[in-house]
């Protein structure tokens, strides 16, 4: 039986976001592995109201921990990193990173009083990792957080280039540039790459991508020209970002401060790691409070909607002493991710209603992507001429035409989605299995798996209300008449007037009343009776049928 080279998404390949890709080299079903990434996506109130996180689903990887060589990450991003803290017990491998992620993933790791120095702080190429058939080396590219990085994969069936999240920036402000140079040496050592597994998000987007340099200016201009407080959010991990608002600051004459944790501990990271060097000095918000409105600028999290974000706390009156007021001005320095478009709206109309001006990104002048747009990707392909492209990091949508693109190009390319295990050793990758994969949700400091029918049952009484019923047989199998009904989130009131609690009480009576002494001894015939009425009382009286809670209380005798 011949060894083979298989790849294996369990998150990010159908969707944006929960990026985990694994790859393997070995006998069928012995393959030595690693992981690259193990990020999160986030929870909304329309599909999984009330969850924090959401992150893959790492069963099958479980039961092959064994093989598990180690933890590769790209970047720094949340949709990379942040499941690592709450499932990295799980998997008790490694951890290979740049400096500047390794420090973030070590801070989330000690916030779970989890060992950091399984943490290994990983210098680029031509530094390599050696681990069982693999040997791993970090390649510089650009993106829209420090030390972003692809990965070469070097395996005895072929070279693998796995490029992460990126960009073709040359002037990226903070961080490494773009280097087509050092790619396309990649492309002509030995073999040359037989497999390019590449970013998708922008594959939609025909022009060329922008530099972060080009924002400097507008930016500049923008803050010199607002007459009052100035306040700025964008994502915090952006420091490129935050490095042009604030030299922006600076050179206007005003004082920098820094409202949010995310914020605060990006900056500081980033000034530790190296990466960002001469920042400006930041004041707090009681001494930003005492200065003139003119001289302040603030820089705020919350550039996605998030409801206990700085932003968020800012358009509701105040945060840490500090509010805005009519003729400030505040800009949104990002695109809003979909999904995020209502929470974004309403933090935007509650400054208006304050008379704060507000900006947006929607123009283009003060934001720019962080990933490569369909002409960039093109280039990715022509520099590292790989024999096989895989699309990932993309929605399905995405990578299909990510595949149009490489096929009319004359590469051999497929459209590879979580679960499917590719058998890449041949010319042409094929399927070899189908992992069944899912999700985990992080429900307040509790991980339950998508199937546990917690969320389900959250949306079923978000649509539907709930009721619950009581009621009372004593030590002689009597159930008393009088059954007591509790409504939550549905009309008090039945179509004639009368109180719809008080109406399936009613009915819930007759019920008890001529119950059989059979049923009335069988909890399950019981709870499925009363069940049944509750909604049909509901669904005649105000159309709904609610999640019905009942409770059976039995007397003992002394």
């Amino acid at each position: 039986m011949a060894e083979r080279l298989i790849y294996l998404p369990l998150g990010g390949a159908g969707e944006i976001g929960m990026n985990a890709y694994v790859y393997g080299y070995g006998l069928p079903g012995k393959e030595r592995l690693i992981l690259i990434d193990l990020g999160v996506t986030f929870g909304d109130m329309e599909g999984s109201p009330g969850i924090d996180l959401i992150m893959p689903d790492l069963t099958w990887l479980e039961k092959n921990r064994h093989r598990l060589e180690a933890i590769f990450i790209t970047h720094g991003h949340e949709d990379h990193i942040g499941a690592i803290a709450h499932l990295w017990k799980r998997l008790d491998v490694p951890i290979y990173a740049r400096r500047f992620t390794g420090t973030l993933v070590r801070l989330k790791m000690e916030e779970h009083g989890l060992p950091t120095e399984v943490v290994n702080i990983t210098e680029v190429r031509p530094a390599k990792t050696e681990l069982g058939p693999f040997s791993v080396q970090f390649v510089p590219i650009s993106h829209s957080i420090p030390e972003s990085s692809a990965l070469i994969i070097d395996t005895p069936a072929g070279r693998i280039v796995h490029t992460g999240d990126f960009k073709m920036d040359v002037t990226p402000v903070v961080g490494d540039a773009f280097d087509p140079v050092g790619l396309s040496q990649i492309a002509a050592e030995g073999a040359g790459v037989k497999v390019l597994a590449c970013d998708s998000t922008n594959i939609f987007s025909t022009h060329p991508g922008r530099s972060e340099a080009v924002l400097a200016t507008p930016i500049l201009e923008w803050v010199m020209a607002q007459p009052n407080m100035v306040v700025a959010t964008t994502f915090a991990s952006n420091v490129a970002r935050l490095r042009t608002l604030a030299d922006a600051a600076r050179a206007s004459g005003r004082k920098i401060c820094l409202l949010g944790r995310a914020m605060r501990r990006m900056v500081g990271v980033a000034m530790d790691s190296g990466v960002l060097k001469d920042f400006p000095d930041t004041i707090g918000p009681e001494e930003a409070a005492k200065l003139p409105r003119n001289k302040v600028l603030l820089l705020v999290t919350g550039s996605q909607g998030e409801r206990r974000a700085a932003s968020a706390q800012l358009s509701r009156g105040r945060y840490l002493g500090l509010s805005l007021k009519e003729g400030d001005s505040f800009l949104f320095s990002s695109k809003t991710i979909p999904g995020n478009e209502k929470s974004v709206g309403r933090i935007m109309n509650a400054f208006s209603e304050a008379g704060v001006d507000v900006w947006d990104a929607d123009d283009g002048l003060y934001h720019v992507s962080g990933h490569a747009n369909r002409p960039d990707i093109e280039a990715m392909h022509d520099l590292l001429k790989p024999k096989v492209v895989i699309p990932m990091h993309g929605e399905h949508l995405h990578l299909r035409e990510h595949v149009l693109l490489a096929r009319a190009k004359g590469m051999t390319a497929e459209i590879v989605t979580n679960g499917m295990m590719m058998d890449l050793t041949g010319d042409r990758p094929k399927v070899c299995d189908q992992v069944e994969t899912g999700r985990l949700y992080l429900d307040g400091n509790q991980l339950i798996g998508s199937m546990d029918g917690v969320v389900r049952d959250r949306i079923r009484m978000a649509l539907n209300g709930h009721a619950m019923v009581s009621v009372i047989v004593d030590e002689d199998d009597n159930v008393l008449p009088d059954a007591w009904v509790e409504l939550m989130g549905l009309s008090e009131r039945t179509r004639s007037g009368g109180e719809l609690a008080r109406q399936i009480e009613a009915e819930l009576s007759e019920f008890l009343e001529r119950a059989d002494a059979r049923t009335v001894r069988d909890d399950g015939k019981m709870d499925e009776a009363i069940r049944k009425i509750t909604r049909q009382v509901s669904m005649e009286e105000i159309g709904k049928k609610p999640e019905v809670t009942v409770s059976i209380s039995r007397l003992m005798a002394d």
